[in-house]
């Protein structure tokens, strides 16, 4: 199915209709290599049928980034299965997602043989002449994605039928090629599977130190004057700490934001709602988020570094009494009426020390108890000032507060690695399996 246009490609490739490609690569539809089977009907399988933890069943919603995630609610028994045995995956078959999002789909393992393949999937068995690594990698490609969205059916969503899928047109290198485009690829999934594993768990080692350091359970040398713990309103802390209204710490008296998203304007100050409120940043769609102030309205609301700001409302729960930590706004940048802005006497306490506290299981608890509300969640900055909180020496905040901000810089500095490590695997993929770039000579 090559396409007669030589003088637009390099010595050793062919135009075809999936474009540029070595010479030595076939262009066929998928159903030349591969079979094809549907999911049983809904009649064939009823969510009566379900049990916990049976044989899983394997709808699009199981599949994700290339792998299958079992469900235990979505399970039938052993018989049950038995009965719909023309429906179970093998080892090397591939399940696929016919609804929604197209390129849903994965290699089935040898532990995952037996498995279900459900009413929304489909199986597609390869043959001798198509490596299921390899037609995985192809059928999430943008270009198959696309090609089988223009020819599927449905109006509201996307349905994939046999038809469509036996006509995609595929580039197949020789097998041991495909082969060994497929095991490049699986190195560079381990090392991002390798990146992810490593964040997850720095991210939970950050957790068990947030809340060890930040209740003094563990205490950093140098730091116990007084031996022994007492029991406080916030809990067990130890006996040379206090436990203090949040206001003792404060600068001036807490701040409501008095500017509603129907005054935005698009232009003027840069203004901070909920929805952006993330960590140390600020994220959204800065450019609408603004309004026009006067320099005397702007001189009362202008948040500075250090500020913590407060969700003050929201209709979900874990958004009231959210904390941020306003760092590095040099641009003017006030905030809205759904935030509380809280400034501390930097004299007494460090505002990246109280960040993380809020941030914690602790911090999240004493804010917890003070958040009111049915449909609608809030905080007032009345409780908020009242709040009993912990209050180490400023010497051991600012020390607290230097380890957890290196566990912080370490896991940006792994995730920048992992985006980076997407963002070559996807390189890797257009040129390998465009075969731009050969590992069989």
């Amino acid at each position: 199915m090559a396409v007669d246009n030589s003088k637009n490609c390099p010595p050793g490739y062919q135009q075809t209709e999936v474009g540029v490609i070595p010479e030595d690569w076939a262009i066929e539809t998928l159903g030349n290599r591969a079979r094809f089977k549907t999911g049983p009907f809904g009649s064939a399988l009823h969510k009566s049928d379900y049990i916990w933890d049976g044989i899983p069943i394997i709808n699009p919603m199981h599949i994700l980034d290339g792998n299958l995630y079992a469900s235990k609610n979505m399970t039938i028994t052993r018989e049950r299965a038995i009965q719909l045995s023309d429906f179970r995956l093998r080892e090397n078959d591939i399940v696929i997602g016919r609804r929604g999002d197209m390129g849903r789909c994965a290699v089935v393992k040898s532990d995952q043989s037996g498995w279900l393949c459900g009413t929304g999937s489909m199986i597609v068995r390869c043959g001798s002449g198509a490596t299921p690594d390899f037609v995985q990698r192809i059928l999430a490609s943008p270009r198959a994605i696309s090609q089988i969205e223009n020819t599927s059916v449905g109006s509201t969503m996307v349905n994939l039928n046999q038809a469509t899928l036996s006509e995609l047109l595929v580039q197949f290198p020789p097998k041991a090629e495909q082969e060994t485009i497929a095991e490049a690829l699986s190195d560079a999934d381990g090392l991002i599977d390798g990146l992810s594993t490593l964040i997850a768990k720095k991210r939970a080692i950050k957790q068990g130190a947030m809340q060890e350091l930040l209740t003094g359970k563990t205490r950093l040398p140098g730091f116990q004057v007084k031996p022994g713990y007492q029991q406080t309103e916030v809990g067990v802390i130890p006996e040379d700490w206090d436990s203090l209204p949040f206001a003792t710490l404060y600068l001036e008296p807490s701040r409501n934001g008095i500017y509603k998203s129907s005054e935005f304007q698009g232009r003027g100050t840069r203004i901070v709602n909920m929805g952006e409120m993330f960590g140390f940043e600020f994220i959204g769609e800065q450019e609408m988020s603004r309004i026009e102030l006067t320099n005397r309205e702007l001189a009362t609301s202008r948040l500075q570094n250090g500020d913590l700001l407060f969700g003050r409302r929201s209709v979900v729960p874990a958004g009231a009494g959210k904390c941020s930590l306003v760092v590095f706004h040099n641009e003017p940048i006030t905030f809205e009426s759904s935030i509380i802005r809280v400034r501390l006497d930097l004299i007494k306490s460090l505002a990246l020390f109280y960040y993380y506290y809020f941030a914690s299981p602790s911090g999240r608890s004493v804010i917890k108890g003070i958040v009111a509300g049915t449909n609608v969640k809030g905080i007032r900055a009345s409780e908020l000032r009242e709040l009993k909180v912990v209050i180490p020496p400023k010497a051991e905040q600012e020390a607290i507060a230097s380890v957890l901000s290196d566990m912080d810089t370490e896991i940006e500095q792994l995730e920048t690695k992992l985006e980076k490590a997407k963002q070559i695997k996807q390189g890797m993929m257009h040129e390998l399996l465009t075969g731009r770039i050969r590992l069989v000579a």
